[in-house]
Order: C-alpha cells, then structure tokens, then sequence
C-alpha cells in the first residue's frame, strides 16, 4: 500500500518537530559533503546551506558520486540541481566560495573539508554559532567522524586538530572511494539524528573497512585503564 507521507518509516527515529525551521550548513561537497547533502535533505533538513569554490572533474565522477553531464559546474551549482530534483521541497542556499570566517552559518555545521589546517579555521569561526558540529575525515578505506553537541564533545575536538605539519602526506581525499565517503556521510547523519532524539552521541569514531575495525572514544578510554 503506497503512503503519501514520505516520512513515515522514520517516524520513531528522526523527529520532525526538532527539524522544523532547521538550517544545515555543509561546508565542503566532495565526496562525504555531497553524500551528507543528500541525505539531509531525503530526512526532512528544510533548508541547506552549501559551501564550496571547486568545480566538477571527471574524477569526481567515480569518487563523489557527480554525473558526467555536472562536469565543468561549480559543485554547488550541480549539487543544487540534484538535490531540487530528488527533493523539491527543500530550500538550498549555495556560496561558490571558501568558507570566510564571516560567513553565516546554520545551527548545525556539517564540517567535510579535506585539510586540517582548515578545519582548525572553520572551527574557530563557528564553534560558538553553531549546536551540532560532526567533521567527516577519509583517507583510503580508513573514515573518522568527529562530533561535538556537548561539553564532551568540546573538550575532545581540540585535540584532533594536529598542525597540518604533523598530519599524513597528502590530502585526505587523494586515496578515496565513493562506498568509503557515503558510509562516512550515512555515521555523521546517525549522529546527527541522535542529537534530534537527545541520545548520547559519540565524540570520535574510527571505522577501517580493511580491518573491519570500529574503534570509539570510549573504547580508548577503556583500553588505557
């Protein structure tokens, strides 16, 4: 039997009330950005944000899930079209830019960037203008989430933003695929909707599918006692 409320089989696990009049920002629409856009806008998110000053490669196409035909737009531009195509209730703001400290954001930051020393400025900017963060980090087929809607959180993000000096050679994109970046965007938006549903959220996640290894904060706490 067909529903005409498209909502329905998440009822129980993403609150519509808590979304009404929500605002998400996602800075950064490679292959975990696009990824996370998507699936805001298929739970309810009203209104994204996106921000983003790349253009579309034909490598995007293999990595992030881009069309032939979006290769040349600003990611934005395409992102934008696939999203009102799939979606087109939603509201979608683009700025085809580098995010600048000034820059308005949404109460809830979806931080999917590829350089520490970025994230470091984006995080200073925001932390005290937003009330969920979550930061989605790839390098091959290892993916961390980090996110922060709690002092916990606070106090624990800081210390992951290693100098750029000290992090792995290379972008954290340079080895990627799209099955890697779409199970990185699918732990940040659990997250997320965890937050909505005022459950504990986990502040650090490690995932790596070769080893199939799920590591957490609490588990490291745990392992050093």
């Amino acid at each position: 039997m067909e529903t005409t409320n498209r909502f329905e089989r998440q009822a129980e696990l993403v609150p519509r009330d808590r979304l009404e009049g929500m605002t998400a920002t996602v800075i950064g629409v490679g292959a975990i950005g696009r990824a996370v856009a998507l699936q805001l806008a298929a739970i309810g998110v009203p209104k994204l944000q996106l921000i983003d000053f790349d253009v579309v490669e034909p490598t995007n196409i293999t990595t992030q899930g881009y069309r032939w035909s979006d290769c040349g737009q600003l990611k934005v531009e395409a992102l934008q079209a696939a999203l009102q195509s799939q979606i087109p209730e939603v509201a979608v703001e683009t700025v085809a830019d580098r995010f600048r400290a000034h820059q308005p954001v949404g109460e809830v930051v979806f931080c999917c960037v590829d350089s520490i020393s970025v994230r470091a400025t984006i995080w200073r900017a925001v932390k005290d203008r937003c009330r969920f963060w979550a930061d989605g980090r790839m390098l091959g087929e290892v993916l961390r989430v980090l996110t922060v809607a709690d002092d916990q959180g606070r106090e624990h993000y800081p210390t992951t933003l290693f100098t750029q000096a000290e992090a792995q050679t290379g972008r954290c994109t340079s080895r990627s695929t799209i099955y890697c970046a779409q199970i990185a965007a699918g732990l940040m938006v659990h997250q997320f909707t965890r937050w909505l549903r005022e459950l504990p959220v986990e502040p650090d996640q490690t995932l790596n599918l070769l080893a199939g290894e799920l590591t957490t904060a609490e588990m490291e706490m745990l392992a050093r006692r």
